[in-house]
């Protein structure tokens, strides 16, 4: 079972906030413990299905990226 420490930033109004690397770095390693629990038969269950929703949180951290870095660029669509 992973471990992580996120920190939380607090905004003027009150709402807190997670840096995206940190948001991205956890949707990553969630991806890549399923995978390995799967592999090494600690989890159960369809190893296609596993895949496929690893690879939904990847694309998911990616766009996170790709969002990021328009917005840090100024060139955001």
């Amino acid at each position: 079972m992973i471990q992580v420490s996120i920190p939380l930033i607090p905004a003027a109004d009150g709402v807190l906030l997670i840096p995206a690397d940190h948001v991205t770095e956890l949707l990553r390693r969630l991806a890549a413990d399923w995978l390995y629990s799967t592999d090494s038969g600690e989890m159960s269950g369809d190893p296609r299905t596993v895949l496929d929703l690893a690879g939904v949180l990847d694309q998911v951290a990616d766009q996170i990226d790709v969002e990021c870095i328009g917005l840090a660029s100024g060139t955001r669509h």
